[in-house]
């Protein structure tokens, strides 16, 4: 197995892998999945380490990197890579940049908490979020077939308007990036988040079928399916609260976030 000073990484079958940084506060990971054809690099990470220099040691095939949202923990190695694909909501972030987010906003909270040394060649005073045209965009239903094994594309927004989840219909792994992971809350109450659309999102994806494994974008790796039965009760308590609160079937919460 490959070792690396920032990386870590594991393999979860004889084809998948999650990258991971823990020496970072936010325990990131990116997925890279492995076919006949291609390979699929699922976001990149923090960008304070080379993530190319990891998957040429994976796979020798081509690498496409599909974009779970644009927030900068997940595309700050996007550079190191041709084809890159974001949802077409967020097509104006990964070029021009989050409205209201600015670099010193951003460069504080990657530069942070940082528990181990970074890689050198990494300077937290220069550090910038990456900015780009990517090669095409995502939408709801848009399929990847790597040879091997089918990648389908659900729009999830909430914890950001063009969030993606990944079905790997083939394997039976959802790829939920920041709309669901555990032992952190996930949170919706930044200015380009919606509760409404959370809410909806999570009870969308507890009806998937053939879900055998989760992979969240933070924390553990793997999580057992069980928890979208925890994610369905989850969004029925949510609504139950609001329908006596406010006697509809809206969210209005300002502050919202959920824990599982």
């Amino acid at each position: 197995m490959i070792r690396d000073d920032w990386f870590t990484v594991q393999q979860i079958d004889s084809d998948t892998y999650a990258i991971s940084e823990y020496g970072h506060w936010e325990k990131v990971h990116s997925f890279l999945l492995v076919g006949q054809e291609t390979a699929i690099l699922i976001d990149t990470g923090l960008g304070i380490g080379n993530i190319r220099r990891i998957t040429d040691q994976l796979t020798e095939l081509p690498v496409e990197v599909l974009t779970t949202h644009v927030h900068a923990d997940h595309i700050g190695s996007h550079g190191q890579f041709d084809t890159v694909y974001v949802h077409e909501e967020e097509l104006d972030w990964i070029v021009n940049g989050i409205k209201g987010r600015t670099d010193e906003q951003i460069r504080k909270d990657m530069t942070r908490d940082i528990t181990i040394p970074t890689p050198s060649g990494f300077d937290p005073e220069t550090y910038r979020p990456f900015r780009g045209t990517p090669a095409g965009t995502l939408k709801e239903g848009d399929v990847f077939n790597l040879g091997s094994r089918v990648l389908r594309i659900y729009h999830t927004p909430g914890h950001s308007p063009g969030h993606i989840t990944i079905h790997d219909e083939t394997k039976g792994y959802l790829f939920t990036g920041d709309l669901l992971y555990d032992e952190t809350p996930v949170y919706a109450f930044y200015p380009t988040t919606s509760p409404e659309d959370l809410v909806r999102s999570l009870e969308r994806i507890a009806e998937i079928p053939g879900v055998k494994r989760i992979f969240g974008s933070h924390n553990t790796v793997g999580l057992d399916p069980q928890i979208l039965e925890e994610v369905r009760s989850a969004v029925r308590e949510l609504r139950y609260r609001d329908l006596v609160r406010f006697g509809t079937g809206t969210h209005r919460f300002k502050r919202f976030s959920v824990q599982f």
